[in-house]
């Protein structure tokens, strides 16, 4: 399936958007949903209208920023958005990468409760932490298209944060689609000091994976299917979020049997926006607690 014709949120390689934007964009995110397990497309996502290129830095006290990156793995831009406690600089603080589901892109995390949940988890001691969103496709993994969000994720996205003096990344969560990313990006990086992953799409078998219409064969799937590959995850480190009532309860039930990771929640919720805000705080408080 081809993801859905994107608006252009802004014009021109690293860009900040105003505060006003990026309200705008937040208040006409409000409205959507991810794409649903079972694959049906929503309507383009509205962002910020585009804005001026900024004359100066953006300011590390900013709790939240909307920038245009030029990605060379994916060929193209893509959004960059970091969220962080309210009230403290972000300079030298460790970074929680969030990948979105399908059809969604970074900007998605700005409609889920996360600045809330950093604020909350830093209320309660923690110390402060990053979380930084991409675009991503293709269930985060070279299909062959001259797009692979992995590299992204590898060698691009660390430059980035270092430009913005943020620490390379040292955790993932993932929703969805970003949750078979989150784990793929686990198997290369044993370093991650957290995983997290909310209704992880997870195919149990190939004709399973193979109706998303995203893999070329049942080789290329196998190499990076997750379920396939939990002795390369550290169960130490993983958490697994899931609604009973999700599509992809049943792969993410045989995830935690096979991993038996440090938190495995399964609870009253579907595969959806109300759930994924639930969770949010709990989600964000396994990762602070680990970067700690």
């Amino acid at each position: 399936m081809s993801s859905p014709t994107r608006r252009p949120v802004a014009e021109g390689p690293d860009h900040a958007v105003t505060r006003r934007g990026l309200l705008l964009g937040a208040a006409a995110l409000g409205g959507s949903a991810l794409i649903s397990a079972c694959g049906a497309e929503n309507p383009p996502l509205v962002g910020p209208p585009p804005v001026a290129p900024p004359t100066t830095p953006t300011p590390l006290t900013e709790a939240v920023t909307v920038q245009k990156m030029r990605s060379a793995a994916r060929n193209r831009d893509v959004n960059l958005v970091i969220i962080a406690p309210d009230g403290v600089s972000r300079v030298g603080m460790p970074v929680c990468v969030a990948l979105h589901g399908r059809g969604a892109d970074a900007r998605t995390f700005l409609n889920l409760g996360v600045r809330d949940a950093l604020n909350r988890a830093v209320a309660a001691g923690l110390p402060g932490f990053a979380v930084a969103a991409v675009d991503g496709d293709n269930y985060w993994v070279d299909v062959g298209k001259a797009d692979d969000p992995q590299r992204m994720l590898s060698d691009e996205l660390p430059g980035w944060l270092a430009q913005r003096q943020l620490r390379p990344p040292s955790a993932m969560f993932g929703i969805s689609m970003g949750g078979f990313g989150a784990l793929r990006y686990a198997r290369d990086h044993k370093n991650l000091k957290a995983v997290a992953v909310a209704s992880a799409a997870l195919f149990v078998s190939w004709p399973d994976a193979k109706s998303r219409k995203v893999f070329a064969d049942r080789a290329q799937w196998e190499s990076h299917e997750p379920l396939l590959h939990t002795g390369d995850l550290s169960a130490e480190s993983t958490g697994v979020w899931c609604g009973n009532s999700d599509p992809f309860a049943r792969a993410d039930r045989k995830l935690i049997k096979a991993l038996d990771p440090a938190v495995a929640k399964m609870s009253p919720g579907a595969h959806n926006d109300d759930y994924w805000r639930e969770i949010m705080p709990d989600v964000l408080k396994f990762v602070g607690e680990r970067l700690a």
